[in-house]
């Protein structure tokens, strides 16, 4: 592909690391094959793109823009309430933008700042392509896809939210440092963490953030580890730790390991034996592209409930046990202890998921962007 000298790219979204993580990748995947290639991100203010990209080595600039509050305390109610002045304040930012930097394209990964973005690309007649991650579209994104050049996707099946002539299956790009481990990574990993070989190990990750439901079953599971053979590496997130800590408090000794962020994934992958994760869409990805056995515990607190469709189109596959996040409580660690002392399963569950990996997405969707 021959390639020009002034491609000026913006990358729009963030939110969660499950939107920043495939946009950084994007982006080297498109300084690699264009080493002269400009690059912008534009995100949301206060949100963790704005201290992510830039550690990546990415400028950036925010939008004004907030998400819907789903619950009904009087702070989620005033938030709401300043949405629309939120989003118009959002879109004049990134028509100012837009006009300011000229980009040759754009890219849209999801999150908040995804649709001011690309709406106003799309005023300025700059073409741009939808990055959607999840098996169900969300409403963003159905709207953007109208004048979107292409529709990158990770699921079969799309024809129903997108024109299916813009669809491209490409799969969500993910760090590229994650792969299937061989024994050698394994060992890697279980002495980064400092874990025991003899042990099985089950990693529980909930984002960034953490998740609630699950750093409860974790706590709820304690004074019980005493007499199992296993070992658990626990990333909790950033309200989870504190928490955790105490927890873990109360029980010298016990194997149990919580983490607010882990940096080396591809090696908490590989120390794993089992995983219980939320569905977030690069997540999954990442799963996929590791070969994990999994437990999947969709989040309930997301637009047009997209993590269980996410879980059921790898359980539907034989990739992956689901447990809804409302019966997680009740049984999920039981199924963990189940399922991680049942070598056939594990074995069959890491096969499968592996075959749904894309692991050159980022590769390919940089071809399309600098084809534009």
């Amino acid at each position: 592909m021959k390639t020009r000298k002034n491609h000026r790219i913006i990358i729009s979204g963030g939110g969660t690391g499950g939107h920043i993580f495939p946009a950084v990748s994007i982006a080297n995947a498109i300084r690699m094959k264009d080493p002269g290639a400009e690059i912008l991100f534009v995100g949301a203010l206060g949100r963790m793109e704005m201290e992510k990209v830039p550690a990546a080595g990415y400028p950036i600039k925010g939008l004004p823009i907030a998400g819907l509050h789903r619950e009904f305390t009087p702070r989620a109610v005033a938030a709401n309430l300043l949405l629309p002045v939120r989003l118009i304040q959002s879109i004049l930012a990134a028509i100012r933008i837009i006009r300011e930097y000229r980009p040759s394209a754009a890219v849209g990964v999801g999150g908040y700042a995804s649709g001011p973005l690309l709406w106003a690309a799309g005023q300025k007649r700059i073409p741009y392509i939808l990055q959607e991650q999840n098996s169900f579209a969300g409403k963003t994104n159905k709207i953007l896809a109208k004048r979107a050049v292409r529709i990158c996707v990770a699921y079969s099946g799309m024809e129903q939210f997108f024109p299916a002539p813009k669809i491209v299956l490409t799969g969500n790009p993910i760090r590229k440092d994650i792969r299937p481990a061989d024994l050698k990574m394994q060992k890697e990993g279980l002495g980064h963490f400092q874990l025991d070989p003899e042990k099985k190990t089950i990693l529980v990750i909930g984002g960034s953030l953490g998740a609630g439901t699950l750093n409860r079953c974790v706590r709820e599971f304690l004074p019980r580890m005493e007499a199992q053979n296993i070992q658990i590496l626990w990333q909790c997130g950033k309200n989870g730790i504190a928490g955790a800590k105490d927890a873990t408090g109360q029980f010298p000794g016990i194997p149990v390991y919580p983490m607010e962020f882990i940096h080396r994934m591809d090696l908490a992958y590989a120390a794993a034996d089992l995983v219980i994760s939320r569905a977030g869409a690069g997540s999954i990805s990442e799963l996929c592209t590791a070969g994990k056995a999994c437990i999947f515990v969709p989040s309930p607190n997301v637009a047009e409930d997209h993590q269980t469709h996410n879980a059921l189109a790898l359980v539907r596959e034989g990739a992956g046990h689901m447990v809804p996040d409302r019966e997680a409580p009740a049984v999920l660690m039981d199924k963990a202890l189940e399922l991680i002392s049942n070598d056939r399963e594990l074995k069959r569950l890491s096969e499968n998921i592996l075959k749904l990996s894309r692991p050159a997405a980022a590769e390919q969707i940089a071809e399309m962007v600098l084809e534009l």
